[in-house]
């Protein structure tokens, strides 16, 4: 063999190893979390814990690129257009990518394509809460007075098609109760706007509205499942409402395109920083449930999830456009 074919051989095996070298001594610099909502909210607080312990696990900077707006869809299409390297994940509730593909007729991205599911990570308990000058103090009786006065009540979301607005729609279903949808961009905006009195009350995620229930300036009716941070307050089912179930995820995904080893070794690392004392404790004082799903079981899950909420927004004939 000549020396020009012997270089051109090792060239073209240094070159066929650079990939899998850089995978192996993933990462090498900062990693971006986006995020699709503004600060304050579940999704926001879930990935800063992530942020935290994988920026010490890791020992590179793992930082939150908060993107609110359009019921996810600025980050998303932000995430589903950076480059497949690892250094860009996308942390999400479940708008993005299980709801938005039912809800809009020309996304800028398609959630199933576009995307590589890494981890379930944590879901949430939902909370059915008011704001003190309603006149109510249990969901039963919230229920009675939308039924009665159909229209009068306002409840406000994450944005059209969130688990927080469909999940009243689900209630509405259940027991004919009617009430008014305002959209918010975030939960932590309608948050305030449940404080301010200026909606009467909200379904949130346990972690965005616990301290406020804690404080005493929102009331707690129900919740979607029992969570020891709300050891008196009643679960839909006690409260009468047994087929009515839902939870907030907050999820992690890929762009379409990323290395399998660097997706799989996410994965792994995201599940050991939720296994580690500290990080389990902050997770679970904020109601949250850790998840130690496999890609191709969070896959399958994100499946099934498309399915069942894009029936309720069809049967609803809920839509954003």
């Amino acid at each position: 063999m000549s020396k020009v074919s012997r270089f051109a051989v090792a060239l073209f095996l240094a070159l066929a190893a650079t990939p899998a070298a850089a995978q192996e001594g993933w990462p090498v610099r900062t990693v971006r979390l986006v995020v699709p909502s503004s600060p304050g909210g579940g999704t926001d607080l879930y990935a800063r814990f992530l942020a935290q312990g994988l920026t010490e696990g890791l020992k590179q900077q793992f930082i939150v690129d908060n993107r609110p707006g359009a019921s996810g869809n600025i980050g998303a299409e932000i995430a589903a257009r950076a480059a497949p390297d690892g250094y860009t994940f996308f942390v999400s509730a479940s708008p993005a990518l299980i709801m938005n593909q039912s809800l809009y007729r020309n996304l800028p991205y398609n959630a199933e394509r576009d995307f590589i599911p890494v981890a379930r990570g944590v879901s949430s308990p939902l909370v059915f809460a008011s704001h003190p000058s309603v006149p109510v103090k249990t969901l039963p009786a919230l229920v009675a007075l939308g039924k009665r006065e159909p229209g009068k009540l306002t409840h406000g979301s994450a944005g059209a098609g969130s688990a927080l607005n469909l999940v009243v729609k689900m209630l509405e279903e259940a027991t004919g109760a009617r009430f008014v949808h305002v959209p918010y961009k975030g939960i932590a905006p309608a948050l305030q706007a449940l404080l301010s009195g200026e909606i009467a009350f909200v379904a949130s995620d346990i972690g965005a509205i616990l301290p406020h229930i804690r404080s005493g300036r929102v009331l707690a009716l129900a919740v979607t499942e029992q969570t020891p941070q709300l050891p008196g307050v009643p679960t839909l089912a006690a409260a009468g409402y047994p087929n009515i179930q839902a939870s907030a995820s907050f999820m992690v995904v890929a762009p379409a395109g990323t290395p399998s080893a660097i997706v799989q070794r996410l994965n792994a690392e995201i599940a050991r920083v939720m296994k580690s004392p500290a990080t389990r404790e902050r997770l679970e004082g904020q109601g949250f449930i850790p998840k130690f799903d496999t890609p191709d079981e969070f896959a399958a899950g994100l499946r099934r999830e498309r399915q069942m909420w894009g029936d309720v927004i069809r049967r609803n004939k809920i839509t954003a456009d």
